[in-house]
């Protein structure tokens, strides 16, 4: 392979998925009349897509309601691995929760994987779906380490897994460890699919529709921001963060990451499989068809959301990455995806409450949201069906284990409480005059903090920078020109409005 020298290309200026362009999607209006059904979904990703598809398909209504538009969230910013292989996972899994649940939750993402695989063949998705090894690597000693305890644990879990010395790329790696016969895929397409076929069943779709809280009873509403009331036997929260809490207190219970995405065009011959490193920062590399030609998606460079620093050089870290390992001819794409974690690093799937039985959530997905956004929706369709399902117990949102579950809670609400009082102590200097065109930042506006940015003629748009949650600081995202919370996630555009939750209302504008 020859190499090109690395020169600092323009990325593209705008951070948008690779997965969302070229798709012809449908558009739907918003909910503007109360109605009732059988089963109410919030959210329109794979989750409630997928669940959606599930439950028309048995005789159900359904009704599913977005707060954007479909596919615009965390599932058209994903990396789309479709895999059981959830970095190194199982060894730390049958620490905390011993072999039998350990084995369960292998078991229900490999189903998950493989009722995608049998739905693409059956109805012939045309989803650039194909069957991939997966591959986790380690290159310091350290987490090579890593790797070999995790290949103990499939011997211990009976997952087909093997462990080498080399990967088909200029890394010098100690271990890898693979997971034959996983997938890869284009979401966008494959849920555009079930989109349609959803709608052709009789399924409705409310788009623009925000849903802020629930009114529980023997039936249960969803009431979204404009008043107007969805009633049906289930509301099933499949919206990323959980548009509604409860008594749940999922925002203690959670904490949010960003990590980074390039789709590059190169002469590298790709040589197949899904590969992530178990060092530190991630590396994940993928092929995709990129108008037709193969090319590679890059990925990595996690960190707490709103804590990361200019986010300019995490995008220039993996294209660094990318030039060494592959050879990078055009940086086509570039992106950032959120990812929520919960205590256990399990997702919460199931009711919200033991006490709101009619209200399912799902979330908290890690970075692997294609299994279990798929997981999801088998075990939701079970859920409202009355059905017993082995793996609900393994998910169930009201499980609890001391270890690592306590110290998790202690550690990331410590870290939340820390940021509330740094935030309140900053006290910038300078003004929005001094903000050079397409730049934000945190200035003094009027003699308080508050936040700026200057678009590229000059305008300047000036919000108060306190969280509409729970009265964090948020800081300056320069890759993707938002405001981000560093406490529990939340994201907002420079013009204040919510771009992801918890928050559900927008930051004070000022100007």
């Amino acid at each position: 392979m020859v190499r090109n020298p690395l020169y600092h290309r323009d990325l593209p200026k705008t951070p948008e998925p690779y997965w969302r362009e070229n798709i012809d999607l449908p558009r739907f209006n918003a909910l503007k009349e109360d109605i009732e059904t059988d089963v109410v979904i919030v959210g329109g990703g794979i989750t409630g897509i997928t669940t959606a598809y599930l439950l028309q398909r048995e005789g159900l209504d359904v009704a599913l309601l977005e707060a954007d538009v479909l596919l615009n969230g965390t599932t058209g910013h994903t990396t789309a691995k479709l895999t059981a292989q959830h970095g190194l996972f199982y060894h730390e899994l049958i620490n905390h929760m011993g072999v039998e649940k350990a084995r369960l939750y292998y078991e229900a993402n490999q189903e998950a994987v493989n009722y995608v695989r049998n739905l693409v063949s059956e109805q012939n998705i045309d989803c650039d779906f194909s069957t991939q090894d997966a591959c986790m690597y380690g290159v310091a000693d350290r987490y090579a380490n890593k790797v070999e305890n995790e290949f103990r644990a499939y011997e211990k879990l009976n997952i087909p897994g093997d462990l080498t010395g080399s990967i088909p790329f200029d890394i010098k790696v100690k271990n890898a460890l693979y997971m034959r016969n996983q997938a890869q895929f284009h979401p966008v397409k494959y849920l555009a699919h079930l989109v349609k076929q959803f709608i052709d069943d009789g399924g409705e779709i409310y788009e623009q529709t925000t849903a802020v809280n629930v009114d529980h009873g023997k039936r249960a509403t969803a009431i979204t921001r404009d008043g107007y009331r969805a009633t049906g036997n289930y509301v099933l929260a499949c919206s990323h963060y959980p548009f509604y809490d409860g008594l749940g207190f999922y925002y203690t219970r959670m904490y949010a990451e960003r990590s980074y995405l390039l789709a590059v065009k190169t002469s590298f011959d790709y040589p197949g499989g899904m590969y992530l490193s178990a060092d530190s920062p991630p590396r994940s590399i993928r092929s995709v068809q990129l108008n037709g030609e193969t090319g590679v998606l890059i990925a990595g460079e996690d960190h707490k959301t709103g804590q990361g620093g200019n986010t300019q050089d995490h995008y220039d870290a993996l294209e660094s990455f990318a030039e060494t390992v592959i050879g990078v001819e055009e940086v086509v794409n570039r992106w950032s995806a959120q990812d929520l974690y919960t205590l256990d690093k399990v997702p919460y799937i199931g009711r919200l409450t033991q006490a709101e039985r009619n209200i399912l959530v799902a979330t908290g997905f890690k970075k692997w949201g294609m299994s279990s956004g798929t997981l999801s929706a088998l075990l939701f369709r079970d859920y409202v069906l009355e059905r017993e399902n082995k793996y609900m117990d393994v998910f169930t949102p009201s499980r609890f284990y001391a270890d690592p579950s306590l110290k998790t809670f202690f550690k990331q609400n410590a870290d939340v409480a820390a940021h509330w009082v740094a935030g309140k102590l900053e006290l910038p200097e300078r003004t929005g005059d001094f903000l050079s065109n397409d730049e934000g930042g945190v200035i003094r506006y009027e003699g308080k903090r508050a936040g700026g940015y200057k678009d590229e003629d000059g305008n300047l748009y000036v919000v108060d920078t306190t969280c509409t949650h729970m009265l964090c600081e948020t800081s300056w995202n320069e890759g993707d020109r938002t405001w981000d919370c560093p406490c529990h996630g939340s994201r907002f555009s420079y013009t204040g409005e919510v771009v992801e939750g918890p928050a559900e209302k927008p930051l004070k504008r000022f100007r």
